[in-house]
């Protein structure tokens, strides 16, 4: 929410409907009131508040009454019902109708602020994953393979992707483990002249240089003991289409070389053959390691190196897309809820917090072995702190140094923690005054001091 949250307050008690008025306008809200269930009402039906506080018990026009139509009007609105006769049915009645919470007169004033705070923010978590299902369907209807990212640098990577998608030339992609080459690849072949043919795959750093050639090449009948029947290689199955080549550096120097010809010639042969077989297919070849050292230390060839390097991608890692980091948790709640049959769950403010400051080590694929783990321990329709590893949780307490590595001063880390704080409450100043322990008063000196609205 960029503007302060709306909250209807109606009690026809004076004195009552001063006091929540007087409580609540120092949380920052925007407040306005109403002495009469009927005026309430009125007010209601306009759909313009986040929160109504309502007295249960009021002539003419009762507090259930505001709740159905409140609710009718805005379903988004949270109702809170407040009353100082409380039963357990009529508790059992306004909860079934939709009421956020039950709240018996008299109350505590903590109690009150925080159980608004909590209406608010389950209406920002509720907005959140609107606005991320909007976006993602962006990308729900654009081609077959979704790449999903706002990121600025990873949209230029696409688009150059895009571009080069029709040229046939070769790829080289680069990029830390996690961060999607595959992906990448195959959108590549998805947006090309040749999509309508096969992408093939292979891991070289999975075969020993034996089982790669005869995975790429094929074999004829009699090639070696075993061989009872002909089998085509890869590169010959890829036909007209991609192959993509994934840990290209992990390759031998003897294979590279007879890839290399094949890249060259347009022509191979399968093992134990004769026959030369013309090749009409594109290489896409992605490593995670710095494939330029490896050239200058000969474990790559340079010539092989110039031959997929036509067109390099160098993907980003996920710790410098911080802000595709909801956007790819959503989708990866959408996914793994159909896996599982269940509703989707959404993320709490706090997990959303610990995910953006994450460095993410294993990049995309992480966070969604992140986000998998937390559904299956998510016993409801949120995902906690409490669900996620250990180590992820306590990763802002390894991490107490800045980025240029170098401890903060005590300022900066004041700063930070406050920035945080600040953060976590939705820039509610009563509540991160009470978190950090001291009054608004002091906040709001620190704040103008370190300039920080």
């Amino acid at each position: 929410m960029s503007t302060p949250p709306r909250l209807l307050i109606i009690d026809d008690e004076e004195m009552a409907l001063i006091n929540l008025e007087h409580i609540l306008k120092k949380q920052g809200y925007d407040i306005v009131t109403a002495d009469t269930g009927s005026k309430g009402l009125d007010l209601a039906k306009s759909g313009q508040f986040d929160v109504v506080l309502t007295d249960l018990r009021m002539e003419k026009v009762d507090g259930m009454t505001i709740l159905e139509e409140s609710r009718r009007f805005n379903p988004s609105c949270e109702v809170i019902m407040i009353t100082g006769y409380a039963t357990v049915d009529s508790a059992i009645e306004a909860m079934k109708k939709g009421a956020y919470h039950y709240i018996s007169k008299p109350y505590r004033i903590d109690a009150v602020r925080k159980v608004v705070s909590e209406a608010i923010e389950k209406i920002r978590l509720t907005q959140e994953n609107i606005q991320l299902k909007e976006d993602l369907k962006k990308f729900k209807d654009a081609g077959n393979v979704k790449i999903i990212t706002k990121d600025p640098a990873m949209l230029q990577i696409l688009n150059t992707a895009r571009q080069i998608a029709l040229t046939d030339c070769n790829v080289l992609i680069s990029g830390e483990s996690g961060t999607g080459k595959e992906l990448l690849a195959r959108f590549i072949h998805d947006h090309s002249k040749r999509s309508d043919g096969p992408l093939m795959a292979v891991n070289c750093g999975v075969f020993g240089e034996e089982l790669l050639t005869n995975e790429l090449f094929g074999h004829e009948k009699g090639a070696y003991t075993g061989a009872n029947a002909g089998k085509p290689g890869i590169i010959e199955l890829a036909g007209s289409g991609t192959l993509f080549l994934d840990e290209i550096t992990e390759m031998s120097t003897n294979m590279q070389v007879k890839l290399l010809r094949v890249i060259q010639e347009r022509q191979m042969m399968r093992v134990g053959g004769t026959r030369t077989i013309t090749v009409d297919v594109r290489f896409i070849a992605a490593t995670n390691r710095n494939i330029q050292e490896a050239v200058q230390t000969n474990e790559f060839r340079k010539d092989l190196y110039y031959r997929l390097n036509v067109v390099s991608l160098d993907l980003p890692p996920l710790a410098s897309r911080k802000n595709d980091i909801p956007l790819l948790a959503q989708h990866f709640l959408e996914k793994h809820s159909k896996m599982m049959g269940r509703d989707m769950p959404s993320l709490s403010r706090e997990v959303l917090n610990i995910l953006k400051d994450y460095d993410f080590p294993g990049n995309v694929r992480e966070l969604e072995n992140i986000i998998e783990r937390g559904m299956a321990l998510a016993l409801d329709s949120v995902i906690e702190a409490d669900h996620l590893p250990d180590d992820i949780r306590e990763f802002k307490i390894k991490t107490f140094r800045r980025k240029d590595g170098k401890l903060p001063t005590l300022e900066e880390q004041e700063i930070d923690y406050i920035q945080k704080v600040l953060a976590e409450t939705g820039g509610n100043k009563t509540l991160t005054a009470d978190t950090l322990g001291i009054d608004r008063v002091s906040l709001w000196r620190k704040i103008k001091r370190f300039g920080l609205e």
